[in-house]
């Protein structure tokens, strides 16, 4: 895939009416709806500023949440959960994600008002759109309350890119996804990226493409089988390999290890396996723990105790790395070049099991080495423990750069226009 795409510097924005594309899938409070995170809303300003800035009439659109956009998929819903769907019901749920919220912080952020529309490509966002003059914002309501967003409907993508001259794309953690309003208006605007994307391509696309040696990458989390394409991607660049978190026992357990309940995806042993030899075959150093903490429990109060990897009791289940392991990954990325993290080493929620991933971000904070935190849990890591300042990046999108980790093209970074 080509990473060297056209940015909002690239073209002349001045007078345009711009759709932009941002990530305000923002956390909030079940109860009361406030907003309890706003980084994503911060993290979009710079390029809004420079749209802004530079003459241009902002049209600014997310999606928030996972809202049933029709009765019937509510209803649906509704009827797993046992419960009866009622319309007003329904209204409800999709007040709750309204992007009104946002809108309010937004105009707080930068100082001015945000016209809110109340629909996506209805009437009062057609008429807002075409008022719209420059140096002003709009921001449409949730893209995902229209049927034809998560289907890349022609017809939804048309209708939205109908209002503007330019599409900006500047939603890392949505390019994964083919949607209307990610992939499908750039068929019927010229599209290029904003700043938050354009860093995600130079740094992510620069350690893949040429990184600074040696390259270590860290893959955690609970499953091998959501992390095939990643390992087998990165055996043909990478110097070393390193592997945590809960796919670790089905490593151990492919090689005869005993891994006692720990999670265990048995259909990818015999995969596990192949990863070992192709990574011997390929020069590339695969470390895989040494030493387990295995509980008697999934609780956070269970006991614990440490063991050999592939030793651990009949009853038990590994929950984090042990620390002859913890100091084996830690000495790995002390002389790296570039490190690639993305997944914990155990069970981080639980306080006594969250040792082996606050040592790998300890480690990474004190590395000279060009770090990378492929979002998600890994990001939150970092982020708790206060040592997110002293990684060189912090992606903003979990499921979107473990799929450029892969190799895999991201629709929605496949159709902005290259340099």
């Amino acid at each position: 895939m080509n990473y060297n795409k056209k940015t909002v510097r690239d073209v002349d924005v001045a007078g345009k009416k711009v759709l932009l594309r941002c990530d305000f899938n923002v956390p909030q409070d079940k109860e009361t709806g406030a907003i309890t995170s706003d980084k994503r809303i911060v993290a979009a300003l710079p390029t809004i500023q420079y749209l802004l800035d530079n003459g241009a009439a902002v049209i600014a659109c997310s999606h928030l949440g996972k809202p049933a956009a029709t009765f019937e998929s509510y209803a649906k819903k509704q009827a797993e959960k046992g419960k009866e769907a009622t319309e007003e019901g329904w209204k409800k749920s999709l007040a709750k994600l309204s992007l009104a919220p946002v809108a309010a912080r937004l105009s707080e952020l930068l100082g001015k008002p945000v016209i809110m529309a109340s629909d996506v490509v209805g009437p009062d966002a057609q008429a807002k759109a075409a008022a719209l003059q420059p140096g002003q914002i709009l921001l449409l309501e949730n893209t995902r309350f229209e049927k034809g967003e998560t289907k890349n409907d022609p017809e939804l993508a048309k209708a939205m890119a109908s209002m503007a001259d330019l599409y900006v794309s500047d939603a890392f953690g949505a390019v994964h996804r083919a949607h209307a309003s990610t992939a499908g208006v750039a068929d019927y605007l010229p599209a290029v990226s904003g700043f938050l994307i354009q860093k995600e391509l130079e740094v992510l696309g620069g350690a893949i493409s040429n990184p600074k040696r040696p390259l270590v990458a860290i893959l955690g989390g609970s499953k091998v089988s959501s992390k095939i394409g990643v390992i087998n991607n990165l055996l043909e660049i990478a110097d070393t390999i390193i592997i945590g978190g809960g796919m670790a026992y089905t490593f151990s357990a492919a090689q005869g290890g005993k891994v006692g309940k720990s999670l265990l995806e048995a259909d990818w042993m015999d995969y596990s396996r192949e990863m070992i030899e192709k990574a011997a075959a390929k020069g590339v150093k695969l470390l895989l723990p040494v030493d387990t903490v295995c509980a008697d429990a999934f609780a956070p109060d269970a006991h614990s105790q440490v063991v050999k990897a592939g030793e651990i009791p009949d009853g038990w289940q590994g929950l984090d790395i042990g620390p002859e392991t913890v100091k084996l990954y830690c000495d790995a990325v002390a002389d790296a070049g570039t490190v690639i993290w993305n997944g914990p080493m155990g069970v981080f929620e639980f306080p006594a099991f969250a040792k082996g991933t606050e040592a790998v971000a300890e480690a990474l904070s004190k590395t000279h080495a060009i770090t990378i935190i492929g979002g998600g849990d890994s990001a939150a890591a970092v982020e708790q423990l206060g040592y997110a300042d002293k990684m060189t990046h912090i992606s903003t999108g979990g499921g979107a750069s473990l799929e450029f980790l892969e190799g895999k093209e991201l629709p929605g970074v496949a159709c902005l226009l290259d340099r």
